[in-house]
């Protein structure tokens, strides 16, 4: 049998003990990969430096709490420290990422963990970084988008301009969806350096749990219950959706919405539910682990995501799988992932108007939840997983190759 691949995982966007929720997609992309065997992975998981835990903003004493390295669901991470600067930090935010990473992955090295590919998650800065890593240590770099790294970080021009740099000296560039992927064509990147590569969904962990022991066991009230799960973020739709169901009471006047998650919108919203009279109606639940979501998702009658842009946004597959249909709209690689009627439907617009017929039209038809869950099958990490390793050895074969050349 051949030797596993080594990889380093690089990406700021990973879960650690003092923030168990970030990146959670991260981390189950690669321990999909690693259940395979064919692959050894070290993952370095730079965090911004703070100095101390003393401070009313939670996200920064999680910063300042995290460890410098862990076992982590057990993976090897190291959380080197980078410096940020308020402001302009933007623009020189990759190679302060690097040269904060750098004493790290030489101390891995120095361990004996040769590794033959830099796997780097986020195309800005992350993706930037890595590949300055890739040079300083001589690896070829994959960089993975996700979605808001090259849809929206593009539009400023520095930071455009390291992107398409990196496109240029990656060895490969992922991306989650196919629209992605024709972004990333667009800023430059080489065609035959392109690979789509879709998120899988855990079919174990997201499963039909009984709905009705569920909506008990969760205390939810309401029909048809509806569900929003994510980052409560302007641009996730969360208050299109309030305005949408607002058009609907008339013929669902027993519906109840609850939003899973936090997030700098939050109050904007609720004053949405306010103006909308429909606080009887919707409920804030806050953040929940990802190893509850089946729990919601079992007892939802469908999960609704109004987003203005998506990469490719997993909650749709994890509600898939527990047998609940979607509604969403038509968003990068959202029309990738509901491709048919028992997924869900897709709003036609971004307004209120369309978001309220495609919830109407999926509620009407009724929900056969068995079919939904077989949809959602043919989306299993195996093929996710051999793209990837097939990716990671030739890259890694090929490096080897140009080693033994130049030695």
């Amino acid at each position: 049998m051949p030797e596993p691949v080594r990889t380093l995982l690089f990406s700021t966007l990973y879960p650690s003990s003092a923030q168990p929720l970030r990146g959670v997609f991260v981390e189950t992309r690669l321990r999909a990969l690693l259940s395979s065997g064919d692959v050894a992975t070290k993952v370095v998981a730079p965090v911004g430096w703070f100095p101390t835990t003393r401070t009313r903003h939670a996200r920064y004493a999680a910063l300042a709490a995290t460890p410098k390295r862990e076992v982590h669901n057990g993976i090897d991470v190291l959380h080197p420290r980078y410096v940020t600067i308020p402001k302009i930090g933007m623009s020189v935010a990759p190679v302060l990422l690097a040269l904060g990473a750098r004493a790290a992955v030489k101390q891995l090295r120095d361990e004996g963990f040769d590794f033959d590919v830099i796997d780097a998650h986020y195309y800005y800065p992350d993706g930037v970084a890595a590949s300055l890593l890739g040079q300083w240590f001589g690896r070829p770099v994959v960089i993975t988008a996700r979605g808001t790294d090259v849809n929206l970080i593009p539009e400023y021009l520095l930071p455009r301009l390291q992107i398409r740099w990196a496109a240029r000296q990656a060895a490969a560039s992922i991306g989650v969806s196919a629209a992605l992927v024709e972004r990333l064509r667009d800023l430059g990147a080489a065609t035959e350096r392109l690979h789509v590569v879709p998120n899988g969904v855990d079919l174990q962990r997201f499963r039909c749990l009984d709905r009705d022991l569920m909506r008990a066991e969760l205390g939810l009230h309401g029909n048809p219950i509806l569900l929003c799960v994510g980052n409560l973020h302007e641009h996730k739709g969360q208050r299109l959706v309030v305005r949408a169901l607002a058009r609907l009471r008339t013929e669902f006047p027993d519906f109840s919405l609850y939003f899973v998650g936090d997030g700098p919108d939050r109050e904007a919203i609720r004053a949405e539910v306010d103006s909308a009279a429909l606080s009887d109606r919707v409920h804030f639940v806050g953040p929940v682990p990802n190893t509850e979501l089946a729990c919601w998702y079992s007892a939802a009658d469908a999960l609704l995501l109004a987003s203005s842009r998506e990469g490719w946004p997993n909650v749709l597959l994890e509600a898939m799988a527990c047998g609940a249909p979607v509604v969403a709209t038509r968003v990068g690689g959202v029309p990738e992932i509901v491709r048919a009627p028992v997924a869900g439907r897709l709003a036609e617009a971004l307004d209120a108007g369309s978001f309220a017929t495609a919830v109407a039209q999926l509620l009407r038809a009724g929900t056969d939840r068995a079919a939904v869950r077989r949809y959602a099958e043919g989306f299993g990490w195996d093929s996710t997983s051999a793209a990837q390793l097939e990716l990671f050895r030739v890259l890694a074969r090929r490096g080897e190759a140009d080693r033994i050349a130049c030695a």
